[in-house]
């Protein structure tokens, strides 16, 4: 158990109003107990309360359980785990997190009918939305990663003419050469007018003269995501493409600029927003300026221009900038941050100067 973890989200129960929760998000028990459990359909929740007690309920059929820092309770599938949680709640409410099988959040309101349930989602997502050192290290570390691959990327389609299809079949196996056997979420390859669809679906399109590209992929190294957008031309580019390149990256810039602790996610999202808008493509940015990131490549918050959260030492989330022109191409360039005591630092390196290919 990573007690100090654990001592965060206990503070912000108390801080919540939540006085006993369950984690069942196989990847906040992994943020807590370093060790990721694929459940299924069986129950495994950690219990905490207020207090600082804490107990594991997992089926036997994960033995490595007994050699975790914490009081495990097994049960074996002729039982119910609900009778092993009812006998470990204290009074007052009840925290659940929003991940939890609504089959067993019924079962144990059927059977304690007064109890009063609580989304307790927040107490976590508060905690790991602030990365201490060792996770710092290791979300540089992805980034850098991410780094290496999307130069061995842009190197192979400068070799070869390859299908999005087939490019994005490439990537996984250049994470490998870095130790990275998990991709962050599946990559998106992009060609031509396929690039205006924020989250296309790559075909068998080829890329062809004259041609936008972009692309977006990250790897999970060491437990931690990384994330990048880069956009690239094949050819000649339009004079149209290379002012819409040039506004994404000031939009993109203007983002990073904007973080710096005690202003607010808002903030972030408006600032490279207005760079956007100013220039009479605001309609054409259809999306948020990005999201947090950790464990998951999707985490609590996102940088939305309705999120009033304030900006903490700690934090790490994306500012992905876009513009898409329907029949056309689309660009968009990604960069993950860690907001730091006086501003912020940019994980990625990659060159975000737009590259012929």
């Amino acid at each position: 158990m990573n007690q100090s973890r654990l001592n965060r989200i206990i503070e912000n129960m108390k801080k919540d109003g939540i006085d006993q929760l369950i984690i069942s998000a196989p990847n906040s028990l992994y943020y807590l107990l370093d060790e990721m459990f694929h459940p299924g359909e069986r129950m495994l929740v950690l219990y905490v309360n207020k207090n600082g007690d804490h107990a594991l309920i997992v089926n036997a059929l994960f033995p490595n359980a007994q050699a975790l820092d914490t009081k495990v309770i097994f049960y074996n599938d002729t039982e119910d785990p609900i009778t092993y949680l009812k006998d470990l709640l204290i009074e007052g409410n009840f925290g659940t997190d929003k991940e939890w099988a609504a089959h067993f959040l019924v079962r144990l309101m059927k059977q304690l009918p007064n109890l009063e349930i609580e989304i307790g989602s927040v107490s976590v997502d508060a905690a790991r939305m602030q990365k201490d050192a060792d996770e710092i290290a290791k979300m540089k570390h992805a980034s850098s990663v991410n780094d290496e691959t999307m130069k061995k990327v842009v190197e192979l389609l400068k070799e070869k003419k390859f299908s999005e299809k087939e490019l994005q079949k490439q990537i996984p196996g250049l994470y490998e050469l870095n130790d990275t056997f998990e991709v962050s979420f599946t990559p998106s390859v992009c060609y031509g007018e396929n690039a205006a669809v924020p989250h296309h679906n790559p075909g068998q399109a080829m890329p062809l003269e004259n041609q936008a590209i972009l692309i977006d992929m990250g790897g999970r190294t060491n437990g931690y995501c990384s994330d990048m957008t880069r956009s690239f031309f094949y050819g000649e580019p339009t004079e149209e493409y290379k002012n819409v390149y040039d506004l994404v990256l000031q939009a993109n810039l203007a983002g990073i600029k904007a973080v710096k602790p005690g202003l607010k996610l808002k903030d972030v999202d408006n600032a490279s927003r207005k760079v956007i808008a100013d220039a009479g493509y605001g309609e054409f940015f259809t999306h948020r300026t990005g999201h947090g990131i950790g464990i998951e490549v999707h985490e609590f918050p996102d940088v939305s221009s309705v999120c009033d959260m304030v900006l903490e030492e700690g934090m790490t989330f994306t500012i992905e900038p876009g513009i898409y022109l329907e029949g056309k191409f689309g660009v968009r360039i990604e960069d993950v941050v860690l907001v730091t005591k006086d501003g912020c630092e940019v994980l990625n390196n990659y060159p975000k100067a737009l590259q012929l290919l």
